[in-house]
């Protein structure tokens, strides 16, 4: 290992920063620095390997033959030491660090952590919230609860919960659903960008979007929720997003019908980061939980 005295440490972070986020810009803001400093680091590192490591294009970097082998090792070295400090961080600390979803969080997980604390009093977790797909590999987190098919590259992805859809809204509003065509004559409450349209449950009962008239917008899926509570329209929710608005009365659901989007619940860990035993006991308390689909 001699020759890692010939480069900065600095530079090499640079390089990889900037090869695996595409930009000096992101490289920048991940690194924490300006995009200059980025850039005079990346220029510096490739005056001492002697050779260009990325081509620049308006659209940004393209790494060279040479840059990307370079960058595979760079990636794979970084990630290496990253999970060796995290590692040592959970030991001094004891923490378990789950990165989820906020409407996860806020509408299904925290009203259920007390009793995975009583159970397991010994294991302290920290809630990472953010909307962001974070990269076990190359992070302190020790388990994503992702949303999603399931096909994400480089990490051990285990079913928790097949997501199925249904019309929530007001106990007052749904005394004037009594066939899903009805749906036709009341406000929608819609996101801007959902994971699945109103087709995933309007097909299998032989309609489609083209009934439903407007309604309000909100950014998120637990501000439509709570604007079904308030009796603004009918939602197209699930059952971690609704299921205890609905069991304490404030929510109706006026119909029975559940239907599955190929969308799912995943437990994400690291591919190469061993089990440890509080990541289990969170995976079988999270496992039983979804299971039983009790209220808090």
């Amino acid at each position: 290992m001699h020759n890692l005295n010939r480069f900065h440490l600095n530079g090499l972070r640079a390089l990889e920063a900037a090869g695996r986020l595409g930009s000096l810009r992101a490289a920048a803001g991940e690194l924490g620095v300006t995009i200059g400093a980025v850039s005079q680091q990346v220029l510096k590192a490739e005056e001492q390997f002697g050779r260009p490591v990325f081509e620049r294009h308006p659209k940004g970097l393209r790494p060279t033959p040479f840059g990307q082998e370079v960058l595979h090792y760079l990636s794979v070295g970084f990630a290496e030491i990253s999970a060796g400090l995290a590692l040592a961080e959970r030991r001094r600390e004891g923490v378990l660090i789950v990165s989820v979803a906020p409407v996860f969080a806020s509408k299904w997980l925290v009203w259920r952590l007390q009793r995975f604390r009583e159970r397991h009093p010994d294991i302290r977790i920290r809630i990472d919230a953010d909307v962001a797909l974070v990269d076990p590999n190359a992070s302190d987190v020790d388990v994503c609860i992702r949303v999603g098919r399931g096909e994400w590259p480089n990490v051990r992805a285990e079913r928790l919960l097949d997501q199925l859809v249904f019309p929530v809204c007001s106990p007052a509003l749904s005394e004037r659903l009594r066939h899903p065509r009805d749906l036709a004559h009341v406000p929608i409450i819609r996101e801007p960008t959902p994971m699945f349209g109103w087709d995933a449950w309007l097909g299998p009962n032989s309609l489609d979007e083209t009934i439903l008239g407007d309604g309000p917008v909100f950014s998120d899926a637990s501000l439509c929720l709570d604007a079904a509570v308030a009796g603004q329209g009918v939602f197209l929710g699930w059952e971690t997003l609704a299921c205890d608005a609905i069991a304490m009365g404030r929510l109706s659901a006026p119909f029975p019908d559940r239907y599955a989007t190929g969308i799912s619940y995943w437990f994400v860990t690291s591919r190469s980061a061993p089990s440890t035993r509080a990541v289990q006991a969170f995976r079988d308390w999270l496992k039983a939980e979804l299971g039983a689909k009790t209220a808090p």
